[in-house]
């Protein structure tokens, strides 16, 4: 025998009701409970526009006022001193004794010793001229041609023309302060002053009958025979 059930007590017709009523009493014991919660945990959102403001106690003092000083006496005293004008043929007596003025004061002459001056400075003409072995610079010429020896260096680059020097004979006849003028190449200068510094020593040049030091200018050609 089948049993059939009236479409209004089939409780699947009513699932999707059921189903809403439900979540609206869960819903609303949700929104309960949290309005039910504890103080202690609830987070209160402070202020920010107002800072803390702390009261700092400051004392009050009074400066005392200070007794005002009486005003210094100042006093002026006139000068009672009174200057006497005399006239200028009017004799002034002193009690000075000049007794010890009168002892006779004996200067005597300092020597002062002349020291002679020399000039170190070199002469380029003086009375009598430095001699080399016996002849004039034009002995020293020779002399210079014959030992200077052209530098390879400026054969290869054929290199030639004049070195112009400047020298010194001394008091003692020694040749110093050789100094290179002019020049077509340092190798022709070197070569030269090598040279000179090899000089015998000269007769010194006189002045009066003084060995004194005489310059010299020498040019020394260095030239390539065609």
């Amino acid at each position: 025998m089948e049993i059939k059930k009236t479409p209004k007590a089939d409780l699947q017709n009513k699932k999707g009701l059921l189903l809403e009523i439900g979540l609206v009493i869960s819903l609303g014991l949700m929104i309960v409970a949290f309005l039910y919660t504890p103080k202690e945990y609830r987070i209160v959102q402070p202020d920010l526009e107002y800072g803390v403001v702390e009261d700092v106690m400051t004392d009050i003092t009074r400066q005392q006022k200070e007794k005002p000083q009486p005003p210094k006496k100042i006093e002026i005293k006139a000068v009672t001193t009174v200057l006497k004008i005399v006239a200028n043929d009017t004799k002034v007596t002193t009690d000075m004794s000049f007794l010890e003025f009168e002892e006779d004061i004996i200067i005597e002459p300092v020597a002062v010793e002349e020291e002679e001056i020399e000039d170190d400075q070199p002469f380029l003409r003086v009375e009598a001229m430095p001699t080399f072995q016996g002849g004039d610079l034009n002995t020293f010429r020779n002399w210079v041609q014959k030992n200077v020896k052209f530098p390879q260096i400026a054969l290869e680059n054929g290199i030639q023309g004049r070195v112009v020097l400047s020298f010194v004979i001394e008091r003692n006849g020694k040749l110093t302060n050789i100094q290179v003028l002019q020049t077509p190449d340092r190798s022709l200068s070197e070569e030269a002053s090598r040279v000179l510094a090899k000089s015998p020593v000269w007769a010194p040049g006189k002045q009066r009958n003084k060995a004194v030091r005489v310059k010299y200018t020498l040019p020394v050609e260095f030239r390539v025979a065609q």
